[in-house]
């Protein structure tokens, strides 16, 4: 599926044309593994060095707050994570396109923000209220209580919050909002489309998702959010009484018997016992229904059987089950909830649709999977801006720890920090536009690619998912991990800019310790790439699988490898150097070469007023190596000096 992203004014993506070669990657990273085997596997255990979740976090001062959770009261807490001071006017963001993402308001958006604000006390039932009385109107300005903590333990489809569906700002000052250490699974926040939401001042700490939580019953909407919004309760009332028909009997229990048979049978007979309670005749005609009901409900189900999904997890959704019983009653499935973020997005933005035509839908963009994005989701269609807040220990059992954007998404001055993915994107994934100013990616896990961000996700564990476009700016990608590729940022099929921005200390097992790309382009202009490394190649930068790569006025130095390209690895792709260091890496395996850079399978590399000096490697040379049938150019103002035991292997004026 390609993904149909398009620039921020309006224009067509700019990602390369789509060559399905990813596969190739851990094909040619095969001989790797019998030598880092060991390295992955004891990856796998968990961190000795990750910070426990009464850490402070290194960007926010520590603070006396309060404490509430959804069962309501505040306590004086603990110390947490606050907000950060903003410091300064915002430096000018080179990318023009993000001209509408300017957060200074003028005189009548700040009246009409005052007009729009309302205060809430730090109560996280307050909280739940405020936003659904918001998604009911026209959005609001949410200001949260200084120092308070809004302790979330309920769980509404995967969610801890409602649905953001209308321009929604939520402010604090060290102000957390976080998930109960011993509460269900779900996500903090989701973005659904056509949803506005500003965070401001605020941590979003402690979501998680995995799929045991999707074998867990859910509840219905209104028994969550029915208590703080009328339309909610009107609703529900109103259709209380269809449910004792027959054909809203039968319905119900067709949905959920894939799942749980037993539940079915009671769930028929409290329906058609409900209007029973004030009339014993009725009771008899409740009775005589639901038997008939019953008959109907079993002979639906074993209809559906077969169309059922095999996935346990899967299955035991209310949105996954229904599916099936809404081939054979497709009145029973406008009534069930959708769960997956998925279907919520396909639900709001194509329901009318399908319900008239009886055509199905298909999505023109990436879709979020159940378990994405375990802090903050950002749906298709949707936007989220990140002000002056922290994504803090947040575990994702799918992709994007802290943040999963397949809308547009802007962070400037907040911090990205301790989060973990179970695919790619440890910190942040991206699917859709994403920005990221004067902000720190730090300490964060994607167990397959992207520990920092990883922009898209190859089909391997998971399914494809193609990038976006991703503007770094003033920012650092720092001490993040991965067994597979990209230990700061990973970028498959899509655009990547890295300006300014420092990406250090990341470490990731087969490729790209810093950077790795896969079909894709990537622009590093005034970066820094050091001190990143692997046990397989690339441990600065790994280009691959037709990507262009472009590196300007950017320093490569101090990285290391276990195999080939410590600096730089090119492979089948075209990557241009110009007024850039490669300096001090070193290819240190037993078989390493090229220690500075790498280039083989074609690839192309050229050097303009480029310096390659001090680089090591264990077998020559520990310059540049050139491969059979790939290309090296130089031009009279490169340095190739001082790297040992050689500076170059099939470089044409270069020994």
């Amino acid at each position: 599926m390609s993904n149909d992203v398009t620039s921020t004014d309006g224009g067509a993506s700019t990602a390369p044309p789509t060559r399905r070669r990813r596969a190739l990657w851990v094909a040619g990273v095969a001989g790797l593994t019998g030598v880092v085997g060991l390295a992955a596997l004891g990856g796998l255990a968990a961190r000795d060095d990750k910070p426990t979740s009464d850490r402070v976090s290194d960007a926010q001062p520590s603070t006396n707050r309060q404490n509430a959770s959804d069962a309501g009261g505040n306590a004086d807490g603990g110390k947490e994570n606050g907000g950060k001071e903003n410091g300064g006017n915002d430096d000018e963001w080179s990318g023009g396109d993000w001209g509408s993402y300017d957060d200074r308001a003028g005189k009548d958006d700040k009246r009409d923000e005052k007009d729009r604000t309302k205060q809430v006390p730090c109560d996280s039932d307050k909280l739940i209220q405020a936003i659904t009385f918001a998604n009911s109107g026209d959005g609001g300005v949410l200001e949260l209580a200084k120092g308070c903590t809004y302790t979330l333990t309920r769980n509404q489809d995967g969610n801890g919050l409602p649905v953001i569906t209308e321009p929604i700002t939520l402010k604090g000052e060290h102000t957390t909002i976080g998930r109960e250490a011993t509460a269900d699974y779900f996500r903090i926040l989701n973005v659904g489309p056509g949803g506005q939401l500003t965070l401001k001042g605020l941590s979003i700490k402690g979501g998680q998702t995995i799929r045991k939580a999707m074998t867990v019953e859910t509840v219905e909407p209104a028994t969550v959010w029915g208590p703080y919004s009328t339309s909610v309760r009107t609703t529900a009332a109103t259709a209380k009484p269809a449910a004792t028909t027959a054909a809203g009997v039968a319905a119900q229990p067709a949905t959920a018997t894939a799942a749980k048979p037993a539940a079915t049978t009671e769930s028929a007979t409290a329906a058609a016992a409900e209007p029973a309670t004030t009339k014993q005749p009725a009771a008899e005609a409740a009775a005589a229904k639901a038997a008939a009901a019953k008959a109907e409900a079993v002979k639906a189900s074993k209809a559906a059987e077969p169309t059922a999904p095999t996935d346990t997890a899967a299955a035991a959704t209310p949105a996954a089950a229904a599916k099936p019983a809404a081939e054979a009653k497709p009145a029973a499935a406008t009534a069930k909830p959708v769960t997956s973020a998925a279907e919520q997005a396909a639900a709001t933005a194509q329901a009318p649709t399908a319900a008239t035509t009886g055509a199905p839908v298909v999505p023109l963009v990436e879709e979020p999977g159940f378990n994405d994005g375990a802090g903050v989701l950002v749906q298709p269609g949707g936007r989220t801006e990140i002000l002056d807040s922290e994504l803090l220990y947040n575990q994702s059992g799918g992709n994007g720890g802290g943040l999963a954007n397949f809308g547009s998404a802007r962070l400037s001055k907040s911090t990205v920090a301790h989060n973990t993915a179970f695919f790619y994107g440890g910190g942040i994934f991206n699917a859709g536009v994403l920005q990221v100013d004067e902000s720190k990616i730090t300490d964060n896990t994607g167990i397959i690619g992207g520990g920092g961000i990883s922009n898209g996700a190859a089909r391997i564990f998971t399914k494809d998912v193609d990038g976006g476009a991703v503007w770094v700016y003033k920012s650092e990608i720092t001490d993040n991990e991965t067994l597979g590729f990209g230990g700061g940022v990973l970028d498959v099929e899509g655009t990547t800019t890295l300006h300014d921005t420092k990406v250090t200390d990341n470490t990731a097992v087969l490729a790209g310790g810093g950077v790795a790309v896969a079909d894709s382009q990537l622009t590093l202009k005034q970066a820094t790439v050091a001190r990143n490394s692997t046990a397989g190649v690339g441990g600065g930068v790994a280009v691959a699988f037709d990507s262009t790569a472009t590196i300007e006025d950017t320093a490569i130095k101090d990285n290391t490898a276990g195999f080939f390209g410590a600096g730089l690895y090119n492979e089948d792709s075209v990557t241009t150097l110009r007024d850039s260091e490669v300096v001090g890496n070193r290819a240190i395996g037993p078989l390493g070469s090229g220690g500075g850079i790498y280039n083989t399978d074609g690839g192309e590399i050229s050097l303009h007023r480029t310096t390659v000096t001090h680089n090591f490697a264990t077998r020559p040379p520990g310059g540049i190596s050139n491969g059979l049938g790939s290309f090296v150019r130089l031009d009279d103002e490169s340095t190739v000096s001082a790297n040992r035991p050689t500076n170059c292997l099939n470089v044409p004026g270069c020994f």
